[in-house]
Order: C-alpha cells, then structure tokens, then sequence
C-alpha cells in the first residue's frame, strides 16, 4: 500500500500518493540543517536530518564540538510510509510554527550527549536562488533551500556538563533543502573519474541586532559563477529584503592548508556603496567527520544502513589521525564586521579540487600539509 497519513491533507504536487516525489532520480533528498553557537565561543552544534524517497532511507546527525572534541550521534532507518514522523533512533524534530519556530531533540543515550532545543527565526524564512549544476552531462545539482537565522533556547549536555541555552546569548541558524543533490552508496564514476569536477562553495548567514545578510557563492576553478547571492534581511518583515548584487570574496588561508584564517566579502548596497564585511573563522565544526558528508564510505547521506542503526562517536580534534578527516566541508562560526555593527553567525567553505585565483593546482595539494 502507498498511502501514508500525509495524504490526508491537500499538500498534492503530482498525481501519485505523497510517498512518491516526481523525479525517479536516485538522488532526491529533502532534509533539514540547524546550526546554533553560543557567543562566548564555548561550544557548537550541528543537526541535520534527511530523507531520501528513492533510496528508501532517512538519517540524522547532531555534532558538538566542546573543549578540543568533536562528538557525533547519527542514526539512520527504512523511510517506511509516514512522512510526517521526522524522527530517526533518538533524533527528533517537530514544526511548531511552520516558517518560524522548530524544535530539535536528541534523548539521552549511551554516549552523554543530548539536547531538547527550540529555535525562533528573527528573520523572515527567505528563498534562496535556485541551485543548477550539470556537469560530464549529468546534474550533479538541482536544489531549492530556504534560509533564516534565529534564536535558541533550551538545553544542552555533554559528558557531565550541561549548558543553559538562552537566545540572549545563544544565536544560530536553519535551512531547508530539497532536490537533486548526490546521497547514497557510490555510484560507478564512469566519466567522472577522468574527469573530476572542482568547486568552490562558500556560504554564510550572518545575524546582527536588527537584521541578517545572506552571501553564497559556487565556483567553477576558473572562477566563473554557477550560483550566488547576497541579501540583507531585515528582523522587521515589514521592511523588505535588500538584494546586494554580485559578492566579490577575498578569502586567505593557513599557509600549506585549505583552512580559512581570515576573509574579505564585497556586497553593494541599495544606496551604491558597497558594504564590505570582514569575516573571522573561530569554532569550526568539520562536517566530513562522521556526519554523513562524505569522508566515513560507511556513512553516506542516504546509504542503507539496515532497518535501524544508531553510533556515538567522539574525536580528538589535536590528534593526527583525526586531523587526516579535516576535509571537506568546514561549518565555522564566523564574527562578521561592517562598519561599527558586529555579527556573528554560519561560515561555511570548501575548496575542492584545483582553483586557479587561490593557487590550488589538484586534489591533495594544502591537505597533506595540515
């Protein structure tokens, strides 16, 4: 039987039960991302949460890093046939307010680390442009997301520690995503393996007292432009978005490695002026560490791990053998500067592959280094 309880309700886009999304593509996912730092600089959090129709899965993840470690709890089960439950092992979220308030929980489990977290959205959820990549014929990319920063409240625990977590102090941001982007078990990289395809992606969402900036960029190695976009959004949804035109980045890395230490990004502004923020990566949680984002081939987005299966897993981020995993995507808290406001919020990169203005030539060159 194909039905599910969400049919009951008139959210229809093809004619076929909700359980069946209108691509046949393997890759179709819709998921979830939370990202929440407190402002004394003590600690990160990131959740995720997908499905993934057509591999007949659903996976979530939280990661903490606190005091040099980076500690994981991901789980992962059959997709089974009600949509609604957004829940996998002892990972949960829950739509409160649809576009504005959301509450993510991890219960207690063997590896002590747990939270009960609600975010309320300062911003207004704001569109994002549309993600199109297609490269050696296939579309690699075809995504929709929406964004918002917000505030946290509840709590956080770790070993024998515990935080308080008030949104006075305790800032962070969403997104949600969904489309065609590559999950699951690898698939024969048939042209790809000749012909790999580099990139450059950084992102942030960046919350003030009174408003956000939204600023992405994806980049072929040339430094032509598959996808950007910068934005002020302000915190009173009476006031409307400001588009600021074509963001021109200057980022500066660690000598020897593809770790950001520092960055410069040019947006316009309504009256003509550019505004120029001025970033400082400081608590970075590496997403490539055990999340599912692509550095453990054991635990893919996606990839079926069986009917239900939940690991705990904890890193010493000073240790080399961690150090090796420090690939990929890097989610940093940033403090962003213009002028005299300050802001702190979601920094995220990643240089894969060659890129010619930041003088990587191939894949391994700045990571054998770290």
């Amino acid at each position: 039987m194909s039905l599910s309880p969400l049919d009951d309700y008139p959210v229809h886009q093809i004619p076929e039960p909700i359980r069946r999304v209108g691509t046949g593509d393997r890759n179709f996912y819709d998921r979830y991302y939370f990202n929440l730092h407190g402002l004394d600089d003590e600690v990160s959090l990131i959740a995720g949460f997908g499905t993934y129709p057509n591999l007949g899965t659903v996976d979530g993840f939280a990661a903490l890093v606190c005091e040099g470690q980076q500690t994981v709890v991901r789980a992962s089960r059959e997709l089974g046939a009600d949509r609604i439950d957004a829940s996998v092992g002892p990972f949960h979220v829950e739509v409160i307010e649809g576009l504005k308030r959301l509450r993510i929980t991890l219960e207690p489990n063997e590896w002590a680390f747990n939270f009960d977290l609600t975010f309320t959205g300062s911003v207004p959820a704001q569109e994002e442009p549309r993600h199109f990549w297609r490269q050696n014929e296939r579309v690699l990319f075809d995504t929709f997301r929406l964004a918002q920063t917000g505030r946290w409240s509840g709590t956080i625990s770790i070993g024998s520690r515990t935080f308080v977590v008030e949104p006075e102090r305790w800032w962070g941001c969403r997104d949600r995503s969904w489309g065609i982007r590559t999950v699951g078990e690898p698939e024969p990289a048939g042209i790809r393996a000749a012909r790999p395809v580099p990139m450059l992606w950084n992102y942030a969402q960046a919350q003030f007292d009174d408003h956000s900036i939204i600023y992405m960029v994806h980049e072929n190695q040339d430094g032509t432009r598959v996808l950007e976009e910068s934005a002020r959004v302000w915190n009173d949804a009476r006031r409307p978005p400001e588009h600021l035109g074509s963001p021109q980045h200057d980022l500066v890395f660690i000598p020897g490695t593809r770790v950001l230490s520092s960055a410069t990004v040019s947006l316009g502004s309504a009256g003509g002026d550019d505004l120029v923020l001025e970033v400082r990566p400081t608590r970075p949680v590496f997403l490539g560490i055990g999340t599912g984002y692509g550095q453990d081939p054991s635990w893919i987005h996606g990839m079926y791990q069986g009917p239900l299966k939940v690991e705990g897993l904890t890193f010493d981020l000073s240790r080399p053998a961690t150090k090796e995993l420090m690939v990929g995507v890097v989610d940093t808290v940033g403090q962003f500067r213009y002028g005299d406001k300050v802001g702190y919020g979601l920094w995220e990169y990643v240089v894969a592959g060659a890129h010619d203005r930041y003088g990587f030539a191939g894949w391994t060159d700045g990571y054998q280094e770290r």
